[in-house]
């Protein structure tokens, strides 16, 4: 990979990272195991929160939230929140590396992502964006996908615990809605937590073998690292082909378009085979074909038209 494509910097405001605490312990303190998905054993101190910046638009707010629980690893955290809705249901978004967070910028995306009174959160995946610094240019996300997964799926757990502190959600309700690799980690969040409701994927990075030896995201030069026994054993665990089993008692759809460069075909037909009876299963050709069978913003109406039926189911 181009050293370029790994040298990213701060996205939005310069944060001082040194914000008054919600608990008695210092960042410092925290203890994390990297290696396992589940947060048993680790010990994470949220930091208070702090809003960055308001914005109000015609049809939602946008509200950009600096949350942090570890040590040299501040977040930034859209939070969308649509008009006239009290305590609307939320989806979580989280896009494939190397995707930031330009997209909830997008006032377009974010009217999108809200109209129908659903809520919409976003953030990037660690090791990505503003997430990476301070490593030397050999470890990037593949190279450390054990850590990236792993350090997500922990920050997907205490952004939900953020978003479960704030009255004006409804957080009885929560989608998540992963593309890529963050179409992974969405699999693996959603497997491990009873509070996220229902899910919805594109193009989850899976099947790992095959993956590292046919995604065009590996550079020629480092492919032969990631084809080793003892790479593959060690992501092993992080594989969807294990984890979509686990979601059958969720709603669940998967959006999978088969031309991909970045995702051999042999992955994404495997993953089709594993997804649970009564999930939702839609392959496409190519992304034209997945463009053409959308309108502007209809891609977001499943994992929102979900949430809001979960409401209604529970009303009755």
């Amino acid at each position: 990979m181009q050293s370029g494509s790994r040298d990213v910097g701060i996205v939005g405001p310069a944060i001082q990272e040194n914000k008054p605490r919600t608990q008695a312990h210092s960042l410092e303190e925290v203890v994390e195991d990297k290696t396992r998905l589940s947060l048993e054993g680790s010990q994470l101190f949220p930091v208070k929160p702090f809003l960055v910046q308001k914005d109000e638009l015609d049809s939602f707010t946008r509200e950009l939230v600096a949350v942090q629980w570890r040590p040299r690893d501040l977040i930034y955290l859209y939070v969308m929140l649509p008009k006239g809705v009290k305590t609307p249901p939320i989806a979580l978004y989280l896009y494939s590396y190397p995707s930031e967070l330009e997209l909830f910028r997008n006032n377009q995306v974010c009217h999108a992502l809200t109209t129908g009174g659903v809520a919409a959160a976003g953030f990037c995946s660690a090791l990505t964006g503003h997430r990476y610094k301070n490593r030397p240019m050999k470890e990037w996300f593949v190279s450390e996908l054990l850590e990236a997964v792993v350090l997500t799926v922990h920050d997907i757990e205490m952004m939900l615990d953020y978003l479960s502190t704030r009255e004006d959600l409804d957080t009885s309700r929560i989608g998540i809605f992963g593309q890529g690799s963050g179409g992974t980690i969405a699999i693996l969040a959603a497997a491990l937590n009873p509070r996220i409701k229902a899910v919805e994927v594109i193009n989850p990075w899976g099947s790992w073998p095959d993956w590292m030896r046919g995604s065009t995201l590996v550079p020629e030069e480092e492919r032969a690292n990631f084809v080793r026994l003892d790479y593959l054993s060690q992501i092993s665990q992080l594989d969807p082909l294990e984890w979509l089993p686990r979601l059958a008692d969720k709603p669940l759809r998967l959006q999978l378009i088969l031309s991909d460069p970045f995702n051999p075909e042999i992955c994404l037909r495997r993953i089709a085979k594993t997804a649970p009876a009564g999930a939702i299963v839609n392959l496409f050709p190519d992304a034209q074909a997945h463009a053409e069978s959308f309108k502007d913003g209809t891609v977001f109406d499943w994992i929102k038209r979900t949430l809001t039926n979960l409401g209604a189911k529970e009303s009755r």
